[in-house]
């Protein structure tokens, strides 16, 4: 038979068709295969990851099988996978396609390639045929850990029946366009080819750009096909990344607030015993100065107290509490707790509070009573003394009588100016004293206060004076405040200065500031005792202060009254030269 040109052509093309589609389903069936195998390994492995997670934060027991099987239902369907959980010695603790009673009947995994390279890689996979569920599978598998060993392997399968089911569908396609017209084949080839390596090439650029952290792309695919539902994945997962992120973010920056506004100080080391985090407070309370991170607590801070509670935290189970006290230029007492971290084996959380005030308050507390209790004590013995004595002098010796009388007025005089003053001083540090602030004439204060205390002074030959000057500006004050201030200091002057001498009271101003100072010139005071005048109860002689009625309050009384309103007080004195005690308030 002679056959024509158009039938030779079409024998060659036939030829060439038939030949292209049998290379073309060689090639294709199997780079489809490669290709799409691939890609379900990696989507696999990413969510097994995810199912490792779940297993490694989960508290059941590994005997636990219900709990194991019923997570491994609920992870199949997330995970859209047979999912299994196996122990480290090949037992299966849960299967998605295998019933709770079912379970004991599974023979042992431990041989198993993909777990055996999950242990060994930590993380395997195979493709085989599993009699299990009796359909060929695509395994992947990744350890979970419990308290920092391996406790087992996640594993998660898929049925490679898409893929199957692809390649099927391809060869027919394939057998379909071979029917065709060379031109047309060719054409549909291209036109395929061409919408093919489109989606995939934006799928690809699209991971790409989510692995360089862009979580905001998308492939935004369309379709039920293989590439359409990679990228429909990868828009899903990267939308779930980014929820996720976003929750740890604002976990964090909420835990940093809370942190950042604790007036305790947070330090939290790691198992290398290395700072790996502490809150603003704590670098307050510490002499160390600069960024803590990375440092050893002996770095921190040389305490041997400190670094026992923390030797005692990290060696026992139970949490270390103690009290350390940091030499700083201003001594700082601080309690420290310090308990290990659940989930970081060798990590400390150490809680700082700083109990400075709290201890100075307590010694306060204890030296203020054991002075009231001094005070009390001495006109309270001389009161009961004189009673009982007085009992006893009515009957014998009427005519001495008026001396205890006289005892016991002056010492129930003596403890009621201590009472007035103890109260005084409470509203005072209470703040319960509400004062008046106005202009006030400071000349005419004192010279009131001179008038009250001159028949004191005169019984003393004290000489009382006032200097000041026409042009002193009024002070910004409370008038009975500035009033009881003055007369404390002129009192004190009249009283331990000399006999027969002087005491002057002077004031003058600058610009914001009125000074008023009280000189005498009596006996002075050792540089030793100056520091510590204003406290309540100090005296420099306490036998001459007590017989001159002083309840060892007054100076005290001016210090606060002064600070309340808005000055300060100061004093000069030199031993036989006289004192000077002054006092700044604001000028009007």
């Amino acid at each position: 038979m002679k056959l024509g040109l158009r039938s030779k052509l079409f024998l060659v093309a036939l030829g060439l068709i038939t030949v292209s589609v049998a290379v073309a389903d060689a090639y294709l069936t199997g780079a489809l295969d490669a290709d799409m195998t691939v890609r379900i390994r990696k989507d696999l492995l990413v969510r097994v990851r995810l199912i490792a997670l779940a297993a490694t934060t989960s508290r059941a027991s590994l005997d636990a099988l219900r709990a194991w099987d019923e997570m491994a239902d609920e992870l199949g369907l997330l995970g859209e996978g047979r999912v299994t959980f196996i122990r480290a010695d090949g037992v299966v603790l849960g299967d998605s396609e295998v019933d709770l009673p079912s379970l004991a009947s599974v023979e042992s995994h431990a041989r198993r390639p993909e777990m055996v390279e999950a242990l060994a890689r930590r993380r395997g996979s195979s493709m085989r045929w599993s009699d299990t569920v009796r359909r060929r599978m695509l395994y992947v598998a990744v350890p979970f850990h419990r308290n920092g060993r391996v406790a087992g392997v996640a594993r998660l399968a898929k049925p490679l029946t898409e893929v199957d089911h692809a390649i099927g569908r391809l060869r027919r396609l394939v057998l379909l366009a071979s029917a065709l017209a060379l031109l047309v084949a060719i054409l549909m080839s291209s036109l395929a080819a061409h919408w093919l390596s489109k989606n995939v090439r934006t799928v690809t650029a699209t991971a790409r750009r989510m692995a360089g952290g862009d979580l905001d792309a998308r492939t935004r695919a369309v379709g039920r096909d293989e590439v359409a539902e990679l990228g429909q994945a990868l828009d899903q997962l990267a939308a779930n990344l980014r929820s996720a992120l976003g929750d740890l973010r604002a976990e964090r920056d909420r835990m940093a607030r809370v942190l950042d506004g604790m007036r305790e100080g947070v330090l939290l080391l790691d198992p290398d015993g290395r700072v790996q985090l502490a809150n603003p407070a704590l670098g307050g309370m510490l002499p160390f100065g600069g960024d803590l991170t990375g440092k050893t607590p002996l770095e921190v801070a040389r305490n041997a107290e400190l670094e026992r509670i923390l030797d005692a935290a990290s060696g026992g189970a139970e949490p270390a509490s103690g009290e350390v006290e940091l030499g700083t230029v201003e001594p700082r007492r601080l309690l420290v707790h310090a308990a290990r971290l659940q989930d970081e084996p060798g990590g400390l959380l150490v809680v700082f509070v700083d109990v400075t005030d709290l201890r100075r308050l307590e010694s306060l507390r204890r030296d203020f009573v054991a002075n009231v209790s001094h005070e009390l004590r001495t006109p309270i013995a001389a009161v009961r003394s004189a009673a009982e004595t007085l009992r006893r002098a009515i009957e014998t010796r009427p005519e001495a009588a008026a001396d205890f009388i006289d005892i016991i007025e002056r010492n129930t005089a003596r403890l009621h100016r201590l009472v007035e003053d103890l109260l005084d001083l409470s509203r005072i540090e209470s703040r319960e004293l509400r004062l008046t602030v106005e202009a006030v004439d400071v000349r005419a204060i004192a010279a009131h206060v001179v008038s009250l205390l001159g028949p004191s002074a005169e019984r003393r030959g004290v000489s009382l004076r006032v200097e000041v000057p026409d042009g002193v500006r009024p002070a910004r004050a409370d008038r009975r405040a500035l009033e009881q201030v003055l007369s404390n200091l002129v009192d004190n002057a009249v009283k331990y200065g000399a006999e027969n001498g002087s005491a002057t009271v002077r004031a003058g101003n600058d610009a914001t500031r009125v000074r008023v100072s009280v000189e005498d010139d009596g006996p002075g005071i050792d540089a030793r005792h100056l520091p510590r005048l204003f406290e309540r109860f100090y005296r420099v002689d306490a036998g001459r202060s007590r017989d001159l009625g002083g309840t060892g309050l007054g100076l005290a009384i001016v210090k606060h009254l002064v600070e309340a309103m808005g000055g300060s007080v100061a004093v000069e004195s030199t031993p036989e030269r006289g004192s000077t005690f002054s006092f700044t308030v604001p000028a009007a």
